[in-house]
């Protein structure tokens, strides 16, 4: 990602935005920040999770492109490659012209990070995401990790996230879905011949 221009945007003002193209952008600390297609492996786990996770929640409550507002001395907004929303926000957000989460929205349940490769990546997912996502009250996050295959599992505890890192075929444990089998190595092959036979 690439911040390009607008240093001390507000969200009004990030909001408003229109370069006239298609490409997407975060608000990273009133910075605008240019986000790259994602590689075709990191759709495929997204993917593959949606699918995954329709089998427990309705569709109006599962986005691959909503942006969530966090807290910050300077405005900030993300856009996961996966959120999981209550009822409750998902009723706030009904009618909303614009697929953003406000700090004065309720937080989603759950947030999927897939990780790019590049230290830059790690470190927004692994540090900045997981203490922004944790301040904004989000009750799981899940940072799934091609490269070192590892998906780990952040549990919102008084204010802090406690991790548990899954790998193999080690089932994944999800407070928000209880009831999901699926193992680290299932959502990590994603979309390859062998793991097909994970949402039959």
């Amino acid at each position: 990602m690439t911040a390009i221009i607008g240093k001390g945007l507000t969200l009004e003002e990030y909001f408003k935005y229109d370069d006239g193209t298609d490409s997407q952008y975060e608000l990273v600390a009133g910075e605008l920040v240019a986000i790259p297609p994602e590689s075709p492996k990191n759709v495929q786990i997204s993917l593959f999770l949606l699918v995954n996770f329709l089998k427990f929640a309705p569709v109006n409550r599962l986005s691959n492109k909503v942006e969530i507002v966090v807290a910050g001395s300077r405005a900030t907004t993300r856009i996961p490659d996966l959120v999981v929303l209550t009822d409750e926000l998902a009723t706030a957000l009904e009618g909303a012209t614009r697929s953003t989460i406000t700090l004065d929205m309720p937080p989603p349940a759950l947030v999927v990070e897939v990780v790019s490769p590049g230290k830059a990546n790690e470190d927004r997912d692994y540090r900045y995401k997981r203490s922004e996502y944790a301040a904004r009250g989000i009750a799981e996050y899940w940072i799934v990790d091609p490269q070192i295959n590892v998906v780990t599992v952040l549990i919102l505890v008084d204010g802090f996230y406690e991790e548990t890192r899954f790998t193999g075929n080690t089932a994944i444990a999800s407070t928000i879905f209880p009831e999901l089998q699926l193992t680290a190595e299932q959502i990590l092959k994603a979309g390859e011949s062998n793991a097909d036979d994970a949402i039959s």
